[in-house]
C-alpha cells in the first residue's frame, strides 16, 4: 500500500494562495497519496473563545485523519529543518502514513491536541 497524507483544516484556503497550494499538491500526488479535508470555520463575532474551539473541535474529530502517525500544526509545535522534517514523514511512511491537523483562528482545542502523536510548527510565522 502506498503511503498517504491526510490533511484536515478548519475553514478554506482562499484567494491568492488557493491555486499555489493547488500546484503543490498535484507536485505532490505521483509519489504519495494526498486528501485535503476542510471543516467548516466557526464564526468568531459574538461567540466565546472556548465556544469557538469547541465546535470547531467536534467537527474536527468526526473528519480525523485514519492515518497512524498525526501530527497538528501548531504555533507551538515543535520546529524542524528540512531534513529533520523529511526523516518524520519518512518514519511516518514507514508506519503508514500521515495526518496534518489544521486549527482555526484560534488554533486547536487542547483535548484534539492530546489525540495527536507530535505537535509541529512549519515556521514562526505559523
Amino acid at each position: 500500500m502506498a503511503a498517504r497524507v491526510e490533511i484536515l483544516a478548519v475553514g478554506s484556503l482562499q484567494g491568492a494562495l488557493a491555486p499555489a497550494a493547488r500546484h503543490y499538491l498535484d507536485l505532490l500526488r505521483p509519489y504519495v497519496g494526498v486528501s485535503v479535508r476542510e471543516v467548516r470555520e466557526v464564526p468568531l463575532q459574538g461567540r466565546a473563545p472556548a465556544e469557538v474551539l469547541r465546535e470547531e473541535a467536534r467537527r474536527l474529530a468526526r473528519a480525523w485523519p485514519r492515518q497512524p502517525v498525526v501530527a497538528a500544526l501548531a504555533v507551538d509545535g515543535r520546529q524542524l529543518s528540512s531534513e529533520a522534517f523529511a526523516d518524520w514523514l519518512q518514519a511516518a511512511f514507514e508506519r503508514g502514513g500521515a495526518g496534518f491537523v489544521l486549527g482555526g483562528p484560534l488554533g486547536l482545542a487542547a483535548e484534539l491536541l492530546a489525540r495527536t502523536d507530535e505537535r509541529l510548527s512549519l515556521s514562526a510565522m505559523t
